[in-house]
């Protein structure tokens, strides 16, 4: 459980940072994805999935 919220934890500092960093960009970018059909979404979704699967496999194996 320790490592689960670290890992969210990671992932909210790293998009908190992003939204610092470049809020326009980040504004443009949610804006667009309103746009986007839901079959590109799944898609992208699926490919973070499974890159982040292959990450900590790769990290933790």
């Amino acid at each position: 459980m320790t490592e689960l919220l670290s890992a969210l934890g990671l992932v909210l500092a790293i998009e908190g940072a992003l939204y610092a960093a470049f809020p326009g960009a980040m504004r443009r970018a949610l804006a667009s994805l309103g746009t986007q059909p839901d079959q590109a979404l799944r898609a992208g979704g699926l490919l973070a999935l499974a890159s982040g699967v292959v990450l900590v496999w790769l990290v933790r194996g």
